[in-house]
C-alpha cells in the first residue's frame, strides 16, 4: 500500500516535468516575449539567397527521457519484492527513459525554415526559424537580433 502511494506521487510530480520543460519556443518572425517588448533591437537588411525546409527539435533537457526512467523504475520495483524489485526498477527504469526519449523527440518537433541571407555588406549568413512567414529568393528582408537571438522578417 504505501509503495503504491509513492508510486501514484511520483508519477503525478514527474508528469509536470515535461510540461514546465517546453516553455522554450523555437525563435517566430511573427511572437515576441514580453521581456523582449520594449528593448533596442539591432536591424540589418539583406535579400533572401535561398529557404530550405527544416525541422527544429526544442531543446527539453531530456525532460521525458528523466520522467520516464524514473516512472519505469518506480512502477517495475513494484513488480518484485527483494532482488525482483531492484531488477523490476532498473528494467522498468531504462523502459521508461527509453520510451520518454522518442515521445520528447516527437513532441516537440516543429516544421521551420533555415533562409539564407546576403547581407548589404556582401558577407552570407544563415538563420533557422519557424515557418511562420513564406520568403522567396531575391526578398528584401530585415534581420532583427536581440541578446543573441535573430529573426527575419518581411
Amino acid at each position: 500500500m504505501k509503495s503504491s502511494l509513492v508510486s501514484q506521487a511520483a508519477i503525478g510530480l514527474l508528469l509536470a516535468l515535461p510540461i514546465s520543460a517546453c516553455n522554450n519556443n523555437p525563435p517566430s518572425s511573427n511572437t515576441y516575449t514580453t521581456t523582449q517588448t520594449g528593448t533596442l533591437q539591432e536591424v540589418q537588411f539583406a535579400t533572401v539567397v535561398s529557404v530550405r525546409d527544416v525541422v527544429i527539435q526544442q531543446n527539453s533537457a531530456e525532460a521525458g527521457q528523466v520522467a520516464g526512467g524514473i516512472i519505469g523504475g518506480v512502477a517495475g520495483s513494484d513488480l518484485g519484492q527483494g532482488k525482483g524489485s531492484i531488477v523490476g526498477g532498473v528494467a522498468g527504469a531504462v523502459a521508461g527513459s527509453a520510451i520518454g526519449g522518442i515521445i520528447d523527440k516527437t513532441a516537440d518537433a516543429q516544421i521551420g525554415i533555415e533562409i539564407t541571407l546576403k547581407l548589404e555588406n556582401g558577407k552570407a549568413v544563415a538563420i533557422a526559424q519557424l515557418a511562420d512567414q513564406e520568403f522567396k529568393p531575391g526578398d528584401a528582408v530585415k534581420i532583427i537580433t536581440s541578446n543573441g537571438k535573430s529573426r527575419v522578417t518581411h
